[in-house]
């Protein structure tokens, strides 16, 4: 907060670092762990829900991660659930409580909501709630609550909107059992799953209006979802989705042919470079069966030779690596067709 009169809102930011967390270890779960925190502070407009699913959905199709499930849910939803339920004042118990069903099932949910003071007919308005699986179901469910009616419309507009825009890999679900027992949560809440490895979410997040006003900054809302690095690590390991060669990202290689054409090919790779196109130069002038078996194994795209004619000339030779053939082009176009 002391960099508040510093930072232009709405303020978008994420951060990788250690976590530190009184738990009990298991599978998937440490008491230190690594986490990427993406926030977007300063606006109350749903389009930052849309991106961090759309955020969600990039990563995990990024990192070859299959059966990513992106389930969402409203707090106002909840609230407007327990005001039908009849007992308001046991909210963020009710929720803890809903927040375990994946883990205890549903009578000992029954059971425990019954110990806190939930009646008969207030559970039997959860079981109504439970047995919705599509957020136009909520709509009569919730017509008697002004909350509840609120966190439908935001529910709707996110997953229509991303029904329109279309995911890459993920699938965005609706969970009326998705509670996330954080307290500070006041609208859509996200919770990311993959179904083939059974170890909780592998991320999750949401709408919080009133967090920064702990630490001084009033009427700033905010969203964010945070990325359990290790759990996606132990997913990954689980399906096979690492690569067989990490550095594949490389897509242009300078072949070399001597110590004169190498040092001219290092101002033609600082223009790649410039141009956000991951490039390098083989290092020595070994016998070029060495070098494009080097770029072969590596996955370059492509492979680029300079000789005395190139040198002299405006073109630069470019061999496709994929199609094999070769052609002469500038620079300025090779750059251009990359992009």
């Amino acid at each position: 907060m002391q960099n508040r009169n510093d930072i232009t809102f709405p303020f978008k930011r994420y951060q990788m670092q250690n976590v530190w967390r009184a738990d009990r270890p298991q599978k998937g779960r440490f008491r230190e762990f690594f986490q990427c925190d993406a926030d977007i502070i300063g606006t109350k407009s749903l389009i930052s829900e849309i991106e961090l699913v759309q955020l969600s959905d990039e990563v995990f199709t990024s990192l070859n991660i299959p059966n990513i499930e992106i389930c969402i849910n409203n707090r106002k939803v909840l609230n407007g659930m327990v005001e039908i339920m009849g007992c308001p004042e046991l909210f963020n118990n009710i929720v803890i409580i809903l927040d375990k069903l994946d883990r205890i099932g549903i009578d000992k949910v029954k059971e425990e909501m019954s110990s806190e003071g939930v009646s008969e007919d207030g559970i039997l308005v959860l079981e109504r709630f439970l047995n919705s699986s599509d957020v136009s179901e909520l709509s009569d469910l919730l017509k008697q609550s002004e909350i509840g009616k609120k966190g439908v419309e935001e529910l709707q507009f996110v997953s229509e909107n991303i029904s329109k825009l279309g995911l890459k890999t993920a699938q965005l679900k609706f969970d009326i059992t998705l509670a996330r027992g954080i307290d500070y949560y006041t609208g859509c809440i996200l919770e990311v799953k993959q179904n083939d490895v059974k170890i909780g979410s592998v991320a999750g997040g949401g709408r919080y209006d009133n967090l920064t006003s702990v630490f001084g900054l009033d009427d700033v809302s905010g969203v964010g979802i945070s990325f359990g690095i290790d759990r996606i690590y132990m997913v990954m390991e689980e399906l096979n989705c690492f690569p067989e060669n990490i550095d594949q990202n490389t897509r242009v290689m300078f072949a070399n042919f001597g110590e004169k054409e190498s040092v001219f090919c290092l101002g033609l790779l600082k223009q790649l470079r410039e141009n956000g196109i991951s490039s390098e130069l083989y290092p020595t002038s070994v016998k070029m069966k060495k070098q494009m078996n080097y770029a072969d194994k590596k996955g370059v795209e492509f492979v680029v030779m300079i000789g005395e004619d190139e040198m002299n000339s405006e073109k630069i030779t470019v061999k496709d690596m994929k199609l094999g053939n070769q052609e002469q082009i500038s620079i300025s176009e090779f750059i251009t067709k990359l992009q």
